[in-house]
């Protein structure tokens, strides 16, 4: 069970946003969140949005720093992606 975060190089409403994931669950997502203080309405579909000063949080609560790509990859192999136009339909910061 890890957790994954991408560089913060996603840019909306004057900020630059990460993406956070699971391997594991949605549950262990949401509970890491949570212990970082990121609100439920940052929960995309099979991410949260995270914004640049949360990063290092996120980085030293033990989320593993990967590139976009590779994030996408591991949340595909963990069965945990939903593309678009499924899963919760909660705003989205990036258009990702």
């Amino acid at each position: 069970m890890t957790l994954y975060i991408d560089p913060p190089t996603w840019p909306g409403h004057g900020r630059m946003w990460s993406h956070l994931v699971s391997d594991a669950s949605y549950d262990e997502l949401h509970a890491f969140a949570r212990k970082l203080g990121i609100p439920e309405r940052a929960f995309e579909r099979d991410h949260y949005d995270v914004p640049s000063h949360v990063y290092a949080d996120a980085v030293r609560a033990g989320a593993v720093e990967v590139g976009s790509k590779e994030l996408v990859r591991r949340l595909t192999a963990a069965g945990l992606r939903r593309p678009k136009g499924r899963g919760n339909g909660n705003g989205n910061v990036n258009g990702t």
